[in-house]
Formats: structure tokens, C-alpha cells, sequence
């Protein structure tokens, strides 16, 4: 089978000839469709990642496709389903092992790019706002990197949960897709934040994946009691938080990490998932998925992220089926 791998944390990942994967006690073997490509999987391939496998592997953590073989004592999902799985790495492949219980069944209505798009953005932007923020309606999200895989989701669930959105994102396209994905209020990255922000009132919960000076500006404009919610630091750099001036303004800085959810609260994420799954049935969620490459481009895909040219998720396509 092919296999886009990693042989040494920063060196350029290449697409191989691999055995095909046969799997162990509780898992399943799934024939890819299609990947969705994280900013993570920039992090893991220079070994910077908080979960990042030892070299060679396979990039890739979320998946779609159909499941194909069936290991030792595994009785479902059943060969055939239909299924969205995050692998953690490996998806970039013609085949993936995964343990049965990570697979999700797809409702007949989600196309193969949709589902290896879903998983990691709206699971984490589902349980950060709902569960670690709690996000109420009336309230104000700000959403920093508005436009990107993570935060575009992020738009769109505050404002299914009943929030004023206030999107911030690089240049006017990428603010029309934040508009479209239901956005209030649109602020172009490179503006006075801080003031922008305290003009419209102010922030009561800031999702942050970019980090950096965006932060800074952010906390400064959170209102009193606000909660700030630490997603990710596509920006490169990690901020550094006055601890003093959480005190002064009673506010709550949040670390969210969706994947450490599936070691001591697997539980959570599964509720969430079909919370999300429902929504999508119900057509209220709308997956935004601006390049869709096949596998002999997936470095061109990881270039888009690495250059923020693209909006929402890039899919990687391995397989029709």
C-alpha cells in the first residue's frame, strides 16, 4: 500500500511502499477515503508535538473510510460500515488499524470529505466552548484565526449555542468565510484588536488557536470574569500570561487539548460527537473544506496549512469508494 511518511522529525515527509496492516486484538483494518489534514500533523513532523510517534510513521490523525477487516474479538463496527476514526497519526495511507471503539458510524449524508474533516475541528471546538468554557447564550465568543480548521468551527457552534460572535482573521476573504459560517462581527488580524474589541463591549470567552500578540491583545479586551481558552499557537509563539492580571479581572485561562479526552474522559467526547453527528443530520453544521488533493499532493495540503492559505480543513483524498 502507500504510505505518506515521516522517516525523521524534520526531514520532508515522502509517500512509501508499506505492508499492508493487519489488526491486533480490538481493532479494525479500514480501506482509507480520505484524511483530514491538522496543523498538528506540521508539529508532529518536527517531533514538537505533545503526542508525536517515534519516526517512521505515517501523518495523518483523522480519517474517514470503510471498515474492511475485523481483528480477534472484535464484533463491531461491522465489515462495510461506513466510519470516521481519529488515529492520532497514520491516516495519510491506503489502509489504517484503529481500535474498534475510536470509529464512528457516518450518517448515510455525510460524504467521506466531510467526515475526515470533522472529528478533531468540531470535537474540539463542541467540548472547549460547552464543556471547559461553558459557553451561554447572550454571551460573547471571540474567536481568534477565525478561518482556519479549528476556528471557523468555532464560529459556527457559538453561534448555534446562542452567542454574539465576534470573528477575527488575516484579510477580507478570509473574514467572508467566518461571515458566512454565521459571524457577527468581523475584525481583520492585523487591526487594533484590543480596541476593536472593548468598541463592541468586550469579550465574556476568547478561543484562541493562534496565541502570540493576537493573545495579549485579546486578554486585555476580555471582560470581567471572561474565560480565555488556550486551543493552539499556529502562530508560532506561545504567550506568556501576567498571572496578576488574571487576578485583577477575575478571569479563568483554560487549556484545551480534545485528544488528552480520549485517555480519562472518553466519555465526553462521545456525547459530544453525537451532539455533532445529530447537528450535522439535521443540517445545522456545514463542513467548509477549501482543497481537496489527492495523496500524491499531500505535501502540497501540508504547505497550505504551514502558509495559511487555506480555509477550513484540506482533505487529503486516498481512495474512491
Amino acid at each position: 500500500m502507500k504510505s505518506f511518511q515521516i522517516t525523521a522529525y524534520g526531514s520532508a515527509p515522502i509517500l512509501v511502499d508499506a505492508d499492508l496492516p493487519e489488526p491486533a486484538a480490538g481493532e479494525v483494518r479500514i480501506r482509507v477515503a480520505a484524511c483530514g489534514l491538522n496543523f498538528a500533523d506540521l508539529l508532529m513532523s518536527e517531533g514538537t508535538y505533545q503526542d508525536s510517534p517515534t519516526p517512521p510513521f505515517a501523518l495523518g490523525m483523522e480519517l474517514s473510510g470503510t471498515v474492511e477487516k475485523l481483528g480477534p474479538g472484535v464484533t463491531a463496527p461491522a465489515v462495510g460500515t461506513r466510519v470516521a476514526a481519529f488515529a492520532g497519526s497514520g491516516g495519510l495511507a491506503d489502509y489504517v488499524c484503529v481500535p474498534a471503539g475510536s470509529c464512528v458510524p457516518l450518517p448515510d449524508s455525510m460524504p467521506f470529505d466531510h467526515a475526515a474533516a470533522f472529528l478533531v475541528a468540531y470535537g474540539t471546538s463542541h467540548l472547549a466552548l460547552s464543556h471547559r468554557a461553558r459557553l451561554a447564550a447572550g454571551e460573547t465568543l471571540l474567536v481568534l484565526g477565525a478561518a482556519g480548521g479549528v476556528g471557523l468551527t468555532a464560529v459556527e457552534i457559538g453561534k448555534l449555542m446562542g452567542a454574539r460572535v465576534i470573528a477575527v482573521a488575516r484579510g477580507q476573504d478570509k473574514l467572508a468565510v467566518a461571515k458566512q459560517a454565521g459571524a457577527d462581527h468581523l475584525i481583520d488580524a492585523g487591526a487594533d484588536l484590543r480596541s476593536e474589541v472593548k468598541a463592541l463591549g468586550g469579550a465574556d470567552v476568547v478561543y484562541d488557536a493562534v496565541g502570540g500578540d493576537l493573545f495579549q491583545a485579546a486578554m486585555r479586551a476580555t471582560r470581567p470574569d471572561g474565560r480565555l481558552l488556550a486551543i493552539g499557537f499556529a502562530s508560532g509563539k506561545v504567550p506568556q500570561v501576567p498571572a496578576n492580571h488574571l487576578l485583577v479581572k477575575n478571569l479563568s485561562l483554560i487549556g484545551f487539548y480534545w485528544g488528552g479526552y480520549l485517555k480519562f474522559r472518553p466519555d465526553l467526547l462521545t456525547a459530544s460527537l453525537a451532539t455533532l453527528l445529530g447537528w450535522y443530520a439535521e443540517g445545522r453544521l456545514h463542513p467548509h473544506v477549501s482543497h481537496v488533493l489527492p495523496l500524491e499532493r499531500a505535501a502540497e495540503g501540508l504547505a497550505l496549512l504551514r502558509d495559511r492559505r487555506s480555509t477550513g480543513k484540506v482533505v487529503i483524498q486516498i481512495t474512491q469508494q
